[in-house]
């Protein structure tokens, strides 16, 4: 498993650009991209990284779960 778990530099990149970054950091990695204020599960999953983006851009760290 990678020992990174989020990705705080990502806040504010354009989302496929976050998307490409984690991917190619962790390419086991299932990458979601979310529109902010989306309802979501709240299971936790160790592959998976969900993008709240708002306007194409990240709004929030991206993290593992």
């Amino acid at each position: 498993m990678d020992a990174k778990s989020e990705w705080p530099d990502l806040e504010g990149s354009p989302a496929q650009e976050a998307r490409r970054q984690i991917l190619a950091e962790s390419p086991q990695t299932e990458v979601q991209v979310v529109p902010e204020g989306s309802m979501v599960t709240m299971d936790f999953r160790e592959q998976r990284v969900r993008l709240f983006v708002k306007d194409g851009r990240v709004v929030r760290t991206p993290r593992r779960g």
